[in-house]
C-alpha cells in the first residue's frame, strides 16, 4: 500500500483537490520491474490525481518513487529521439547564438542525449544522481564533463558553473520538489543563460483520453499552463511553448531575466472525469478486442515494456490474453511487467514463439517500432495494432 505522500502543491504549496481520478491495480512503477522469484511480493496499487486549486497542477497524492533522482532512459538510443535532439540542440545554438557555449543537462543518465549533443561545437556538462550511469555518461561521451550530483536544492552550486543553457529532459515531472531544483539551475545559470525543458503533456493525456499514460514516476502531471507558472515562479521568463512529438510533449525554452511580478492567469478548463470516461471507455474497447481475437483463433503479444503498456496490461483484460512483451532494452528481458507479471522477452524470442498479433504500445514510436517488426521478421511479421487505437 503507497502512503499518501501529501495534501499541498509539490509546485506552487497551494492546496489539492480531491481525487479526481482513482483507480486500482496500476503498477507501482515503471522501472522496478520485477524478476520471476519476486513476483509474490509484487502488486498493483491505487493511483489517485488530484489537482492544485492555485496554479492547476495534476499531482499525484503518494510518494515518489525511491529512484526519482536517477534518470533511467531505454529510448536514447531510438533513431526517433536521436533525431528529436539533434532539432532540440541545433535550435538553441542557432537561435540563440549558443556556439561554443557550455551546455549542461540536468539528470544525464546514462549519456545517450550527450552523445548527439557531442556531434555540436559545444562545451559539455552533465550531472547524474546515479554513479553507475554517471560512470557510463562518461566513458560514452569522453568530451563531456559528468558530475555525481543531484540538483537538489536551491544553493547547490555545481562544478563548472555558471553554464549558458540548460537541458531537462522528461525529468521535472518525476520530481517532489522541481521548484529548487529549477532555482538550482537558475543560480548555476550565466547572466541571460537559457534553458530547455521537456515534460509529458498532461493535455495529450486529456486530449487523447488515454489514462494508460498516468504512472506513479510522473508524480506531477503538467499542463503548459502549469509548466509556465513554474519557471516563472522560480525566476526565468519563457519565450517559447509548445508541443511536440505527436503531442504528448511539453517543450519550454525559459531565459534567466528579472522575474515577472506574477505568475501567468490559470485557464484551464474544470476536470470532467475525461479519465474516468477514459478507463471506462479503453477497458471496454480492449476488452471487445481480444474477444474479437479469441473467436478469431488468434494470439497477441505486445512490443514495449514502458509505462503505457505496462498499466494497459494491468489494468484489462491484456493481462490474462497477452503472452509476452517484446522489448530491445536487455535490461528489461527475463524480467516480468509489474502488476500484470507479463513476461518481457527479446525480439528474437519472438521468431519462435510468434504470435498473430503485435499490440505496439509506445505510442510516440509506433511508427518507427512497427517498421523494425516489419524489418527483423520480414514475411513472418504478423499484425501490426496500435495502443492508439483504443
Amino acid at each position: 500500500m503507497i502512503e499518501k505522500f501529501r495534501k499541498t502543491c509539490l509546485s506552487c504549496g497551494g492546496s489539492l483537490s480531491a481525487p479526481l481520478f482513482e483507480s486500482d491495480n496500476f503498477p507501482a512503477s515503471a522501472q522496478d520491474i520485477p524478476l520471476k522469484e519476486e513476483l509474490s511480493h509484487d502488486c498493483g496499487i491505487t493511483l489517485r490525481l488530484c489537482r492544485c486549486e492555485k496554479c492547476g497542477l495534476f499531482q499525484l497524492d503518494c510518494e515518489p518513487v525511491t529512484y526519482y533522482r536517477d534518470v533511467i532512459r531505454a529510448v536514447g538510443l531510438s533513431d526517433t529521439m536521436k533525431e528529436l535532439r539533434r532539432n532540440d540542440y541545433r535550435h538553441m545554438i542557432e537561435e540563440y547564438g549558443l556556439s561554443g557555449k557550455k551546455f549542461i543537462e540536468c539528470g544525464c543518465g546514462n549519456g545517450d542525449f550527450l552523445k548527439v549533443l557531442s556531434e555540436f561545437p559545444v562545451e559539455i556538462y552533465g550531472t547524474e544522481a546515479n554513479e553507475k550511469f554517471a560512470d557510463e555518461a562518461s566513458e560514452k561521451v569522453p568530451k563531456a564533463h559528468i558530475i555525481h550530483a543531484f540538483t537538489e536544492t536551491p544553493d547547490t552550486l555545481v562544478q563548472g558553473a555558471p553554464f549558458d543553457c540548460f537541458l531537462s529532459f522528461n525529468f521535472l515531472e518525476h520530481q517532489p520538489d522541481p521548484m529548487s531544483m529549477l532555482k538550482c539551475m537558475y543560480s548555476n545559470l550565466s547572466e541571460n543563460g537559457y534553458g530547455l525543458i521537456t515534460v509529458p503533456s498532461f493535455e495529450y493525456i486529456l486530449n487523447e483520453a488515454k489514462y494508460y499514460e498516468l504512472i506513479r514516476d510522473h508524480i506531477a502531471n503538467y499542463t503548459l499552463t502549469s509548466l509556465c507558472y513554474l519557471c516563472e515562479n522560480a525566476g526565468f521568463s519563457v519565450i517559447e511553448k509548445g508541443f511536440i512529438g505527436i503531442g504528448d510533449t511539453l517543450r519550454v525554452v525559459v531565459k534567466k531575466e528579472v522575474p515577472a511580478s506574477e505568475a501567468s492567469a490559470i485557464n484551464i478548463e474544470e476536470f470532467d472525469n475525461t479519465l474516468g470516461k477514459s478507463f471506462d471507455s479503453i477497458t471496454k474497447e480492449v476488452s471487445d478486442y481480444t474477444e474479437g481475437l479469441k473467436k478469431s483463433g488468434k494470439t497477441l503479444s505486445m512490443w514495449g515494456a514502458g509505462h503505457q503498456g505496462f498499466t494497459i496490461a494491468s489494468t484489462t483484460v491484456l493481462k490474462d490474453y497477452v503472452s509476452c512483451i517484446i522489448d530491445s532494452a536487455p535490461f528489461k528481458q527475463g524480467r516480468f511487467a509489474p502488476a500484470s507479471h507479463i513476461p518481457i522477452v527479446s525480439p528474437e524470442y519472438f521468431i519462435d514463439h510468434p504470435t498473430d498479433v503485435i499490440l505496439v504500445a509506445a505510442p510516440g514510436y509506433v511508427k518507427e517500432i512497427s517498421g523494425t517488426i516489419r524489418r527483423i521478421y520480414g514475411e513472418k511479421a504478423p499484425e501490426i495494432k496500435s495502443i492508439l487505437d483504443f
